[in-house]
């Protein structure tokens, strides 16, 4: 005879994260009387940040329940848009390995922080002193209880991350206002103030430039404005498919 389990039914868009042998609808695990249900399901390869609810015979519980035999579990994503704890605008802090998701969030406009010499102690603390959630692709950086908020970017090409973050957090756009190199602000600059930065082609072909307040980097219309008006649009329209909270 087998022994009793715990069953558990994962949401579709949890799946993807489980460990390879449980990538099924349901999965069953032999209760051990001590580890909670927050711990089998992180065990299972699901971070909690990305778990939205737990329901046990349809009743809302706490990861912290211990699993019975004989429980069914649902394990919810989080719903989408996902209202973060202090119920403000969302604010990113990216992990080293997002470097182009970073720049394609500050030219929609979201204030996105990021740098590539923070280990995982440092971003966890930085998210936390200054409410950002924390976006990355490592699963055990999220487990870290420490964590005020943070969510698992989907897609592995930019595109489908900036898609998945803004389908998921819904922040308000505010294309070309952000420098993509530091977050600073940008601010219309005339011509004459820097065009003695300027190679000759700019300064012959070129009329409309912006500068960071921040760092002073110069912007204006170049070569890839219209692959950058592109990502703009795509964002606009997925930002639109979700209502504003």
């Amino acid at each position: 005879m087998s022994e009793p389990e715990v069953c558990l039914r994962f949401d579709p868009g949890l799946r993807m994260l489980l460990t390879p042998r449980h990538r099924g609808a349901e999965v069953r695990v032999a209760p051990d009387g001590t580890s909670s249900l927050g711990h089998v399901v992180e065990s299972l390869g699901v971070p909690l940040p990305e778990v939205g609810e737990l329901l046990v015979g349809g009743h809302p519980v706490e990861t912290s329940r211990r699993p019975r035999a004989g429980d069914v579990v649902e394990v919810r994503e989080v719903r989408r848009p996902q209202p973060l704890p202090d119920g403000g605008p969302p604010r990113f802090l990216l992990d080293v390995h997002l470097g182009t998701l970073a720049r394609r969030l500050r030219l929609v406009g979201a204030d996105t922080a990021y740098r590539n010499d923070l280990d995982d102690p440092a971003l966890v603390e930085r998210a936390n002193a200054e409410r950002r959630v924390l976006l990355t692709r490592d699963r055990g950086l999220l487990r870290r209880r420490a964590l005020w908020s943070g969510a698992f970017v989907r897609g592995s090409r930019p595109d489908e991350q900036l898609t998945d973050v803004l389908d998921r957090f819904a922040p308000p756009l505010a294309p070309w206002t952000r420098c993509t190199a530091c977050n600073g602000p940008l601010a219309p600059v005339a011509k004459e103030e820097i065009e003695h930065l300027l190679d000759p082609g700019t300064r012959r072909t070129q009329d409309l430039f912006t500068r960071c307040r921040d760092c002073g980097r110069v912007y204006w219309p170049g070569a890839h404005h219209r692959r950058l008006e592109e990502v703009v649009a795509a964002a606009a329209r997925t930002v639109r498919r979700r209502p504003h909270r």
